[in-house]
């Protein structure tokens, strides 16, 4: 067969440009969507913490929530986002003060997944997800952190 090699030189081409395509040219890690938003305590922004987004199967997200309740989340690089899914939600509002002083700008329950008691589907990409979080009649503390001296 006289046009045998270029035959075979066709499919490999046809193998280099669909197999790509078909598998994704992606880092080997989960599809992430960008996700950012706000954080709001009792109806205002949030001014100091983390956000993180724990979906059940794969690696969290996490983001610095900057003065204005904003966030923006990471996975595995910088501004990623987040996997699809369902999230449990927890949000670390406490800063140190001092080495004996904590200021917590948010009640402790958001920090810990299993008292949070906040969720989030992400289904696709989003600038505007919204968390918002309550006192409960409470406020702002500080706490004092005695020393193991």
């Amino acid at each position: 067969m006289k046009y045998g090699w270029v035959a075979k030189a066709a499919v490999v081409a046809v193998a280099v440009v669909l197999i790509p395509t078909l598998f994704g040219c992606g880092d080997g890690r989960p599809q992430r969507v960008p996700v950012s938003g706000t954080v709001l305590i009792d109806g205002q922004p949030l001014s100091h913490g983390f956000i993180r987004l724990m979906p059940k199967d794969a690696r969290p997200s996490t983001g610095k929530i900057g003065n204005d309740g904003r966030f923006t989340l990471t996975c595995f690089e910088e501004g990623d986002g987040a996997v699809e899914g369902t999230h449990t939600v927890t949000v670390s509002g406490v800063e140190e003060v001092n080495s004996k002083t904590l200021r917590w700008h948010a009640p402790k329950k958001y920090k810990n997944p299993r008292t949070s008691g906040q969720t989030v589907t992400i289904d696709g990409p989003t600038d505007s997800l919204t968390v918002e979080l309550s006192w409960g009649g409470g406020k702002p503390f500080l706490e004092t952190i005695s020393g193991g001296e």
